[in-house]
């Protein structure tokens, strides 16, 4: 689409609490938002987000702050014509688009989201000391989530594993789903090491556990999917790969359990859809999670995920609980209720339409 005035805004989002990973502690996080104006037709505007999560985004800050200010520069968005090299860009790109040419009601996919339709999610433990990983979880359980999401991967294994056992204690498997993702931190070069460690951690009846080994290691990763006791989840493996022989190639290899979907990772809803009809070739289940947006790209991948999922009649929860994460995010009318996301009508609807955020917040 050409024809647009694209204003770029810089915002730095600044976490309630320090956010632990096996990465590390990320205490603040770089996002970009890309606003489009239609100067040809009524003036109406779309907003996309560019998230960044540095040492993981394949684009560095600088080098997202480059192809946006050419994207600014170009006055149009066409998606499809972007690099797969910048994806965080592209998805910004992708969801401004989709945003103005549903005419800026910030519906994103008109259906069963912004109707109603709630989305389950999984409530996320961060890595922390044991005792505050485990408050959290009483705190998710106190807030009516039956699925939950620890990190995993970064503290002494002795130390998880009894943790992990006072919240599966708090949490029966007979009433709560239990989600593990390691970030790569239960590679071994003893692979029976990685082996040994998911053995003991399947005695917990844990649903999934997402990246257990570094990326990057294909012949490693199908021996630990052929043997784990544990259904394997690919999430950072799948960024970069962004040729479909080559992703055709991962799946068939590895054979996984689920694909994680990450659009600011993997260049976009579009190439979401690719990656779910690739999965499905394997018989491999797929969720999605965010990038640590904030509300605007959270809420675009709300309503793409309640979109892609209407059809099925048991929705695996997505990982989308990130929007209470900031001091600094924009409003919105996404609320969590009782392990569910959706939009709160009537505050989405207060001005006559269904905006999910205050432009003006923005911009102030």
């Amino acid at each position: 689409m050409t024809g647009l005035d694209i204003r770029i805004v810089e915002r730095s989002l600044q976490f309630k609490n320090p956010a632990g990973t096996s990465r590390g502690i990320l205490r603040e996080k770089p996002s970009f938002y890309v606003i489009a104006k239609d100067l040809e037709e009524d003036g109406r505007i779309g907003i996309g987000e560019c998230s960044l999560i540095p040492g993981l985004s394949p684009e560095s800050v600088p080098r997202a702050r480059m192809e946006l200010k050419k994207l600014a520069a170009s006055g149009s968005l066409d998606p499809k014509a972007m690099s797969l090299q910048y994806p965080a860009v592209k998805f910004a790109a992708e969801t401004a688009l989709i945003d103005l040419l549903n005419e800026g009601d910030r519906t994103l996919f008109p259906g069963p989201f912004t109707d109603g339709r709630p989305v389950p999610i999984n409530g996320l433990i961060w890595m922390n000391e044991p005792k505050d990983m485990i408050a959290q979880a009483e705190s998710l359980l106190n807030r009516g989530f039956d699925t939950l999401k620890l990190k995993v991967g970064a503290l002494d294994f002795e130390r998880e594993i009894e943790c992990l056992c006072t919240i599966r204690d708090m949490a029966p498997a007979n009433r709560i789903t239990l989600r593990l993702d390691a970030n790569g931190g239960l590679d071994d070069d003893d692979i029976s090491v990685t082996l040994n460690k998911l053995e003991r951690l399947a005695a917990l009846d844990i649903h999934s556990m997402e990246q257990p080994i570094r990326p990057g290691q294909w012949k490693k990763l199908q021996a630990v999917c052929a043997d784990s006791p544990i259904p394997i989840a690919l999430d950072e493996e799948l960024i970069g790969i962004n040729d479909t022989a080559l992703r055709r190639n991962l799946l068939q290899l590895v054979q996984p359990a689920f694909v994680i979907l990450k659009p600011s990772l993997i260049g976009g809803l579009l190439e979401a859809n690719h990656w779910i009809d690739l999965a499905a070739e394997v018989g491999a289940g797929w969720w999605a999670t965010s990038a640590l947006e904030s509300n605007i790209g959270l809420n675009a991948i709300a309503q793409w995920a309640a979109d892609a999922t209407a059809e099925e009649s048991h929705t695996i929860p997505q990982g989308l609980g990130t929007g209470s994460l900031f001091t600094n995010n924009l409003p919105s009318p996404l609320v969590v209720v009782n392990g569910e996301i959706r939009m709160d009508q009537p505050q989405a609807q207060a001005n006559g339409t269904l905006r999910t955020w205050d432009l003006s917040a923005l911009l102030g």
